[in-house]
């Protein structure tokens, strides 16, 4: 008898534990997607603007902090470095919230799919638009 109410007590809690998991990712999934629109906006607009020459409105898409550490210069010879236009697919990775901001890696491919570039870009809401406050050539 008492063995079986061991293992009921065992089985229950299982369950609670499991449907708390379970309520626990729903709610951060679910988070994470409401608090992450408007950025795909953003990339688009961002690689829209270098694809078609405007790399002063893809800066102008950056805010005042990624302005104070890398100036329309540098902005320029990175992008230049990155050559850009070799790339012509673009596929996102999962993001992430860390301090009100969002992380996440976008992977540009190549036309025969070969070559890959990631791109860390880190997003920050600024009056309630997004904004990249960080892009990075990732490491792998």
């Amino acid at each position: 008898m008492d063995g079986a109410l061991v293992k009921a007590i065992g089985i229950k809690t299982l369950l609670y534990g499991s449907g708390a998991l379970l309520l626990f990712w729903t709610f951060n999934a679910i988070k994470l997607v409401i608090g992450a629109r408007g950025i795909n906006p953003l990339v688009k607009q961002f690689f829209d603007q270098i694809a078609s020459g405007r790399i002063d409105g893809a800066y102008r898409l950056t805010t005042k902090t990624y302005k104070q550490h890398v100036n329309r210069q540098d902005f320029l010879k990175f992008l230049t470095g990155l050559q850009l236009n070799k790339y012509t697919n673009l596929k996102s990775g999962r993001p992430k919230i860390e301090n009100d901001q969002i992380k996440l890696t976008l992977n540009l491919k190549s036309a025969d799919k070969k070559t890959e570039l990631p791109l860390d870009f880190t997003f920050v809401k600024i009056d309630k638009e997004w904004k990249i406050n960080r892009i990075i050539k990732a490491n792998r």
